[in-house]
């Protein structure tokens, strides 16, 4: 029997992660999956990013992960969206080449040293003692392990709906997984069904391009990851995107076809993402509005599909096409593929610890759709995290946990665990209350050193970091203390169309003026500061350093409320902590705390259901 530290079964994006960050970290790893070509396919839209999910994917690459480097080299558009905004809520977004994603992706696994492929299906879990020891497969093999992982996406028991059609599969043209669930169900695990859905793909030379509204990448465009040589930046052609909407129209023409509809005849039993629903249910759910916004974008460089994002549905197929030609620039389309709904096995996570470790088995950890959430990015973020802690309990060293004051990756997990999900749960800015201290553009400053220690990430980028660390902090002291005279920033402040200053003022309260950007305040003052020249040299620290001076008050409530939350995070449960004695504690609050099992007070306080009555009686319990 062939035996490894780690298997991973799925090749999709957290498979990915899971699998790669367990044999870097020196671990002996297997991932099963059915075909290796199909390695982080994209089954839905080939975008990486976008709010919320492009922090998480920034995140990822500064633990080492490999969601970036991918996206960065297969990315046909890259934008920063909220750029309007403030920096809490910037976000990255790529536009893939759909096919060059899944190259790349399996060039990427296949780079990694201690990591095999095995192409084929999972269709039992090996148990002893409660205590994970190996797979069996549907080619008849068995394969050890000290940890297994299970990232299987949309294919535990698939269906795929089209009006009454119905498909078995967990993406088109590939088959389901079947047997895995019956096998952790046998195990005492609970499990449900989700559904979500992708749109049709449209064939590109049959739409009016000239009629729509294009929206281009950046210029120049920035790419995701810490370890994408700038200068080799962008590897691909640059494409555009096309806006387009419905109408009143197209909204009765789908309505046609909702007694043939899944969805609403009763044959999809799980529930949708609410945050991304199908077309069908936007016009049901939203009937007052008279038009929903489509996005058109391409498929990859030389793919003559194209996404229409925004029209997710499992109508009809004759119903789709009529509602498409009445849109704007597709009155003469071709549809290739019709879209479709999928519905799938998930575990609801309330299974898992923060580890993502479930509760019931040692050593056995579940990652990505399986746990409840919809995304590439909520997937990728959760294989890090489940391969890493894998490898950490094989080499018994201290297990990784991220709080929700570190990282978004640390709200996602800390939601799925304690508030569990009976909907496909996806990441927003609105879900981190430290949105302002958890930014994308300090990633890096938050959790490299993480990627480092774990030997995720090369030594000369944690030391460059660590030189910038150095330079922020003596720069904010500099500029602190630096005045500048009326008679020298006048000109530049009446340039710059905001009021000119009767004394003098520091850099740093003269940067918070919102018409003022840091470096071009350096360079027009860099001859009267020779210190200041250094500083002009690092792009990246001049950004941390004006974001810090102009939102300091905001970061520094967030910080007071960090270290308040901090006490009850320190105020540990033991984890065999007998809920049921606490009969002064609500009922529903003594199932919750029972089926979660939390850690702290702090994670108790987040559980719904757990008062703060609850809490409070807790408190007293612990501390006596």
């Amino acid at each position: 029997m062939k035996e490894y530290d780690v298997i991973v079964v799925g090749g999709g994006h957290a498979g990915i992660e899971a699998a790669t960050a367990p044999a870097r970290m020196g671990c002996s790893v297997a991932m099963i999956t059915m075909d290796k070509n199909a390695m982080g396919r994209m089954s839905c839209n080939p975008a990486v990013g976008g709010s919320a999910k492009g922090h998480l994917v920034h995140e990822i690459d500064a633990l080492g992960g490999m969601i970036g480097l991918i996206a960065d080299r297969s990315g046909i558009q890259f934008r920063t969206l909220n750029k309007s905004k403030g920096p809490a809520v910037w976000a990255g977004r790529s536009q893939n080449d759909r096919k060059l994603y899944s190259i790349e992706a399996l060039k990427a696994v296949l780079s990694v040293q201690n990591l095999d492929i095995i192409e084929d299906s999972v269709i039992e879990v090996l148990v002893e003692d409660k205590k994970i020891y190996g797979v069996k497969t549907q080619k008849g093999q068995e394969i050890k392990c000290k940890a297994l992982i299970v990232s299987t996406g949309t294919f535990l028991n698939g269906l795929m709906y089209t009006g009454e059609k119905i498909f078995r599969g967990g993406r088109f043209g590939e088959p389901p997984a079947v047997g895995l669930t019956e096998s952790l169900i046998k195990l005492g695990f609970e499990a449900g069904r989700l559904k979500t859905g992708t749109p049709p793909r449209l064939k590109k030379d049959s739409i009016n391009w000239d009629v729509l509204e294009e929206q281009k990448g950046d210029d120049p465009p920035q790419p995701f990851s810490l370890r994408t040589p700038k200068n080799e930046f962008p590897y691909l052609p640059q494409l555009s995107c096309y806006i387009t909407y419905t109408n009143k129209t197209v909204h009765q023409i789908l309505e046609t076809g909702f007694d043939r509809s899944p969805l609403f005849t009763g044959k999809i039993k799980g529930r949708g993402p609410r945050y991304c629903p199908s077309i069908e249910d936007k016009i049901y759910r939203f009937s007052d509005k008279e038009r929903h916004q489509l996005f058109l974008e391409p498929e990859g460089l030389d793919s003559d599909l194209i996404y229409i994002n925004g029209f997710s549905s499992s109508l009809p197929e004759e119903v789709q096409y009529e509602a498409l030609r009445k849109i704007k620039g597709l009155e003469n389309v071709e549809m290739v593929r019709p879209g479709y709904a999928v519905e799938y096995d998930f575990f609801p996570p309330h299974q898992v610890d923060l580890t993502l470790e479930t509760k019931l088995i040692e050593g056995l950890y579940f990652a990505g759709q399986i746990n409840g959430t919809s995304g590439y990015e909520e997937a990728a973020a959760q294989g890090i995290v489940a391969g890493i802690n894998a490898a950490l309990k094989i080499q018994k060293r201290p297990e990784f946990v991220l709080k929700r004051s570190e990282a978004y990756i640390g709200v996602l997990i800390d939601d799925l665990v304690g508030k569990s999900t009976d909907e496909p749960y996806r990441m927003f800015t609105s879900r981190a209350e430290h949105r302002l201290i958890l930014r994308q553009d300090n990633a890096d400053r938050r959790l490299l050193k993480y990627g480092y220690e774990f030997g995720l990430i090369p030594k000369e980028l944690y030391d460059e970091l660590k030189e910038r660390e150095v330079l922020i902090t003596k720069s904010k002291e500099l500029l602190s203390k630096t005045k500048i005279l009326p008679t020298d920033i006048n000109p530049f402040l009446i340039q710059k169309n905001t009021t000119p200053i009767d004394n003098a003022e520091t850099v740093d309260k003269l940067v918070k003026r919102p018409e003022i950007n840091l470096i071009d305040l350096l360079e027009f003052i860099k001859n009267k500061n020779g210190e200041i020249v250094d500083l002009l040299n690092d792009k990246k620290a001049i950004e941390q350093i004006e974001i810090e001076f102009k939102y300091d008050g905001y970061i520094q409530r967030q910080m007071e409320l960090i270290e308040k939350m901090e006490k009850l995070e320190n105020v540990l449960i033991p984890l065999n902590f007998d809920y049921s004695n606490l009969k002064a504690i609500s009922a529903e609050g003594r199932e919750k705390l029972s089926k979660v099992r939390p850690r702290s007070i702090g994670q108790a306080s987040r559980i719904s259901g757990v008062t703060p009555s609850d809490i409070s009686v807790l408190l007293v319990y612990l501390k006596s």
